[in-house]
């Protein structure tokens, strides 16, 4: 009996060193949890379209967006940890781990870190000729009482929360008008239904170049780059009102090492290449990949920091 397990448990072994060696086969399906044109879609689709160039598999991008990105997160923590279902996310997936109750996954247990792609600054937007500096975007705020509205992508979503630290700085209120995603968002803002909106870079460079929307300050500490003129709000005159976006890529739990560690190499790749750095760089987002292991417990500390600041908030928690 004892030999007949034994050599059952090394047929279970070999299976799956066999089914890590073949990976992959076929196609890879990459969850989104934000509509398609976010900063986080555009990110996920400029990195994974290279990563499929690299290994020879079509990596195709799906959009699952409601209930602050916890929709699509749960779906790939249910999925089969083969490889072949993937989550792309943002910094929100740190916040929502705090700002909801019962998400349906563990966002530490459910899920094997890949790699981070990115970190980049959110860009305070306004609609042109309303507020011609951030202080008077206070100035309106605080004379409006807790009247004035701002854009968000749901409760607790990164947008929501650089808008909170923001307001906290500030030493003001607006109430957060929740949208479905980052087009939503800053369509509002245009419209004249909000005042203002932390949009990541990526999303808002065309906007701000065509004149559409115009750019008050960066959530960073220090400036961008790519968007040197525009202030950080620590220069407008509000300590501590900065506020990292970043974007990276999981696995679901259990997922084989092996996989992981091919998933790591080939993002790490990815990101090294000119063209894809270029397109990053552009839209104004800095390639930061890095082992697996320091992904999982940048997450984890994230998750903490974000505690922090969805109880300094007071950000209501969803049941």
């Amino acid at each position: 009996m004892v030999k007949w397990l034994l050599t059952l448990a090394l047929c279970f072994a070999g299976s799956a060193g066999a089914s890590a060696q073949d990976y992959p086969n076929r196609t890879i399906r990459v969850i989104v949890p934000f509509s398609a044109g976010s900063a986080t879609d555009i990110i996920a689709r400029t990195v994974v379209d290279q990563v499929s160039q690299q290994i020879g598999q079509p990596v195709v991008v799906e959009n699952r967006v409601g209930a602050s990105g916890t929709i699509g997160i749960g779906q790939v923590a249910k999925a089969a940890p083969d490889g072949y279902t993937l989550l792309v996310h943002s910094s929100t997936f740190a916040v929502t781990a705090n700002t909801f109750a019962n998400p349906g996954y563990d966002a530490i247990n459910d899920f094997a870190g890949i790699s981070q792609f990115v970190s980049l600054p959110n860009v305070l937007i306004v609609k042109p000729g309303k507020y011609k500096t951030v202080k008077d975007l206070i100035d309106a705020a605080r004379a409006a009482n807790g009247q004035m509205n701002y854009a968000t992508v749901g409760p607790g979503s990164g947008a929501h929360l650089n808008g909170e630290r923001f307001l906290m700085a500030a030493g003001v209120k607006a109430q957060a008008i929740p949208y479905k995603g980052g087009p939503e968002g800053t369509s509002s803002v245009l419209s004249g239904d909000t005042e203002f909106y932390f949009v990541p870079l990526p999303a808002a460079r065309g906007l701000i170049a065509s004149g559409k929307v115009a750019a008050l300050g960066v959530s960073t500490a220090t400036r961008s780059p790519s968007m040197p003129e525009v202030p950080t709000t620590v220069e407008a005159g509000l300590p501590n009102s900065e506020y990292n976006f970043w974007v990276g890529m999981w696995a679901p739990a259990k997922t084989p090492k092996a996989i992981v560690d091919r998933l790591n190499a080939e993002t790490a790749k990815a990101l090294a290449n000119p063209q894809v750095r270029e397109k990053l760089t552009k839209m104004g987002a800095e390639p930061a990949s890095q082992p697996a292991s320091a992904f999982d417990a940048f997450v984890k500390q994230e998750i903490e920091v974000n505690g922090a600041l969805v109880k300094a908030a007071g950000v209501p928690i969803t049941k």
